[in-house]
């Protein structure tokens, strides 16, 4: 007693989706070399050991030209003109590229949920099929 339109379900199910791809795979297949780049700077500059070597470059800087001879001091102390002219100009070159960092991840953060959503839509589907046939079943069995 099989029916017609359950079995018709389930071969449209199987024809409407796709197999489910890695959208991780997907997306860094897509990206362009100063994509790659600017990831990676984002990710190796938004770490706690990039803020630690910061932190002692400056911490460094400034000792050394407060307390070392006059003779060996590279930046008069308590003004630091070169340093604030470094931390400047890194401050120019990186913000740009974190910020297209940033702007790369969200999207791939979107394509994951909306693959995730996909996925959820997919499961809902075979599920509802799932419990049609669970309740063909019963019915068979309460026939017989």
């Amino acid at each position: 007693m099989d029916n017609p339109e359950k079995i018709a379900t389930i071969k449209e199910l199987r024809g409407k989706f796709s197999a489910i791809e890695n959208i991780n795979i997907v997306h860094r297949n897509k990206l362009k070399p100063l994509e790659k780049l600017a990831l990676f700077v984002t990710e190796k500059i938004g770490t706690m050991g990039f803020f630690f070597f910061i932190l002692l470059f400056n911490v460094g800087w400034i000792t050394w030209n407060i307390w070392a001879p006059k003779n060996l001091v590279f930046d008069e102390a308590f003004s630091f003109l070169i340093l604030l002219f470094i931390n400047n100009i890194m401050q120019i070159l990186f913000m740009p590229l974190l910020m297209v960092g940033q702007n790369l991840q969200g999207r791939h953060a979107e394509l994951r949920a909306e693959q995730e959503f996909k996925t959820d839509v997919k499961a809902e589907k075979e599920i509802e099929v799932i419990l049609l046939h669970l309740e063909n079943l019963e019915k068979l069995i309460r026939r017989k």
